[in-house]
């Protein structure tokens, strides 16, 4: 059996994959050339700041009784180079001549700030003014929490800071809900910062906003002030935010793709990655605190009668609304964590902060291999669902996860490039888990189903074929948590396996004898054939809207009835033959276009070249094709006709009517028609983003997927006409494509084509087989 380092790598391999990944989220300053630019900027705001203030008490000069105060980023000494200066003039009111001599003195401070060209909100107001503002409007109250003053009169800061602490607390049930609420839409238009690929550091859940949010509920007295871990997290992000606007010279607070590479650099980090990985890390960390606070707010906010304990299992009570240690509970048993997890989410329950830091301080190291009730424990928090996420967030942000899973470290915070993909890959792991369990009746053994679900990309954290290294750490994993041997074996073929079923149904041809049987070889039994089915669609649901759909999941189900025949005994199936209305419509000759649902069927006299013609006339009508099959054998009379089976969807809208279809064929089969100019004026219409990196196309032939045609497998950033495209590159070498599954990956094409000669044979000679590679590859670029 071959050693993780056998299948992996050694870990001091060269490049920054191989190495182990670091465990803190800021980078060292020992071991990074420039980490120790990060601690510049902490520095630099201060110091702006200091200097800032000094020119602005000099715009106001010696005025008593008039007080000017920083709200905002700048009160709070936060201004990065693109934030907005917010000033409010505070002053005690008087007659009409105060009045003109206050609107003089602000005159004199505003515009040497517009001139400066320094981004100004300001105001003057009265203390009543103010203080009536403040009880009105929810972001005035906010500013106001947090003022600064910068010069003037001490004793109006501090009367207006007392009157606003005091109607803010006395109003605190009212104000918290409307910014509990109005917290609650941020996250709806934002997104959550720790998943998103180009996230708003200031408004995205788990963000800057969310810890000045924070501290405005503990100033109302209901929840404890932000601790140390959130204001490091605040901090890191704060000086990502500085690098963002000095790098780019604008203010915006979205770290787009473009810039990631730019802003790492100048914060001491490796790479884009690192950046992202710092930057999640933050966010969770927010995050996690945020929704801690906001219950507090929940329960201050309802009125509830007097909180009881309410057991839930051995160990574990309910206590206002959270999961908690009963009274007396022994610390020392190593499975207590994840049966207290178990019970919380299984209950629908978050952990209590409190117990998870006791049992983090108190909880002995788990042995090796875990004991039962531990590894019971952990499919049933697994099995829980959507609740178990709360829950193992907690347990990750106590660090018990890398603890109980040392791989674990390398996946945490991870990003994923691929837009498909909406998590970080340890997210993506749990909500797979997650998922999951809805499925584990549809199986003979849930708990291997679940296991497999959280370990399935676990090789994303080492070098080179996930699947493959993933499945050396999901064996290492399950022997680790005491699974017998044949179920470790059944882990490792899971996660080995993990993407066979939907590759194979989206990307070969499931009436080809061959496939089924390379399926069936690979999964060996019914019972793993059950499994792989379901985490497929669990997999598929966890990464995103567009890995999943109508269309994929008719071909998987299709493949996994076709496997479980032969597994169960029955023959390979055979290619289906023509149905008795594909006969029918084929006795139109001439050319002929039939729509039904998704099923696009063409008639037309064969020809060279067929296939792709007609796919360019369905491209040129905005229809997406995701597979093509000439029916076989051809039709009519000597076989002068030849049937096409289209599976495409509409891009949007309502699809195309069929007499518009029919008509273009007509026209490209009489050359009247030019389908490359048409296609290509398209492509040019498509909008590239700047500093958005497409890689380079990617052709090979794959020798063992059929013994009837030649197959070749394209790589390609999707365009419109993608499979016109390649199909004429076919064509010219004078082959012809028997039949093509296409698969759509976000921006990216997976296209598979089988290939015969003009006698309808697979190629053979390895230099024939490198040509048609290499033309291939031309006509991509």
């Amino acid at each position: 059996m071959p050693s993780r380092g056998d299948v992996i790598g050694v870990y001091r391999s060269s490049g920054p994959e191989t190495g182990p990944e670091p465990t803190k989220a800021a980078p060292d300053p020992e071991t990074r050339p420039g980490a120790a630019t990060r601690e510049a900027y902490p520095a630099a705001r201060l110091g702006r700041a200091d200097e800032l203030d000094r020119w602005l008490a000099g715009l106001l000069g010696p005025e008593p009784e008039l007080a000017l105060v920083a709200v905002g980023s700048h009160g709070r000494r936060d201004l990065t180079p693109g934030g907005d200066l917010d000033l409010v003039l505070v002053h005690r009111g008087g007659d009409a001549a105060r009045a003109a001599h206050v609107a003089a003195v602000a005159d004199r401070i505003w515009y040497p700030i517009w001139d400066s060209g320094l981004r100004l909100d300001h105001s003057v107001r009265t203390l009543h003014e103010a203080r009536t503002v403040a009880r009105s409007d929810l972001k005035a109250a906010l500013g106001l929490l947090t003022a600064r003053r910068i010069a003037g009169d001490r004793t109006l800061l501090d009367q207006l800071r007392a009157e606003v602490l005091a109607d803010w607390r006395a109003d605190a049930r009212r104000r918290l809900a409307e910014l509990a609420a109005m917290t609650r839409e941020r996250w709806a238009a934002q997104g959550e910062l720790a998943f998103l690929l180009e996230p708003d550091l200031k408004e995205a859940h788990g963000g800057l906003r969310d810890v000045h949010a924070m501290q405005a509920v503990a100033a109302s007295w209901v929840a404890p002030a932000p601790d140390e871990r959130v204001r490091a997290a605040y901090g890191l992000l704060l000086d990502v935010r500085h690098a963002l606007h000095e790098t780019t010279g604008r203010a915006s607070d979205r770290l787009v793709l473009q810039e990631q590479d730019t802003v790492a650099r100048s914060l001491g980090m490796l790479d884009a990655d690192a950046l992202l990985r710092a930057v999640a890390e933050a966010a969770r960390t927010i995050t996690y605190a945020a929704d801690h606070v906001w219950r507090h707010v929940e329960r201050f906010c309802t009125v509830r009668s007097r909180s009881e304990r309410h057991p839930l299992a051995d160990g574990v009570v309910e206590h206002d609304g959270e999961a908690v240690l009963a009274r007396g509970v022994e610390l020392g048993d190593p499975s207590l964590v994840l049966r207290v997890a178990a019970a919380a989410a299984q209950a629908g329950l978050p952990l209590g902060p409190a117990t998870v830091a006791r049992l983090a301080e108190r909880t002995e190291p788990m042995p090796v291999p875990w004991p039962a009730e531990a590894r019971a424990a952990l499919v049933a928090l697994l099995g829980a669902g959507p609740p178990a996420i709360g829950v193992w967030e907690a347990l990750d942000q106590a660090g018990f996860i890398t603890r109980l899973l040392p791989d674990w470290e390398r996946v945490r915070n991870r990003p994923q490039r691929n837009p498909v993909h909406r998590f970080t890959v340890d997210r993506h792991l749990v909500e797979t888990a997650a998922g999951a369990a809805a499925l584990t009746r549809e199986v003979a053994r849930p708990d291997l189903l679940l296991v497999g679900a959280l370990l399935h990309d676990i090789g994303k954290g080492w070098p080179g074929d996930h699947s493959r290294s993933g499945s050396v750490v999901a064996r290492d994993l399950g022997e680790l948590m005491g699974f017998c041997a044949r179920d470790v074996k059944t882990l490792e073929t899971l996660v080995r396996h993990h993407l066979l079923l939907p590759d194979t149904a989206t990307r070969r041809d499931l009436d080809d004898p061959v496939t089924i049987k390379h399926v069936a070889d690979a999964v060996g039994d019914g019972e793993v054939l059950e499994l792989l089915a379901a985490l497929t669609l669990a997999d598929a649901q966890a990464t995103g809207p567009a890995a999943w759909g109508a269309w994929k999941a008719r071909l998987v189900d299709e493949l996994v009835r076709r496997v479980g025949a032969v597994l169960a005994g029955s023959p390979v199936p055979r290619a289906p033959e023509p149905t008795r209305e594909q006969l029918a419509l084929a006795r139109h000759g001439g050319g002929a276009v039939r729509v039904v649902g998704p099923t696009v069927t063409v008639v037309a006299p064969d020809r060279p070249g067929l296939l792709w013609r007609a796919a360019g006339v369905l491209a040129l009508h905005r229809l997406v094709v995701r597979t093509a099959r000439a029916v076989t054998p051809a039709l009519g009379a000597e076989g002068a006709t030849a049937m096409i089976e289209f599976t495409a969807v509409p891009e949007y809208g309502n699809p195309p009517d069929p007499a518009a279809l029919e008509a273009d064929l007509r026209r490209v089969l009489a050359g009247r028609l030019d389908v490359a100019a048409r296609l290509e004026r398209r492509a040019r219409a498509v909008r590239v983003r700047p500093g958005v990196p497409v890689p380079e196309p990617r052709v090979r032939i794959i020798d063992d997927a059929s013994r009837t045609a030649t197959v070749v497998e394209v790589r390609a950033h999707d365009r419109p006409g993608l499979l016109w495209r390649i199909g004429q590159a076919i064509g010219t070498r004078g082959l012809q494509v028997r039949a093509a599954q296409v698969d759509t990956l976000g921006a990216e094409a997976v296209d598979v084509f089988y290939v015969v000669d003009q006698d309808g044979r697979r190629l053979e000679d390895p230099g024939e087989l490198e040509g048609l590679r290499r033309r291939v590859l031309e006509g991509l670029r």
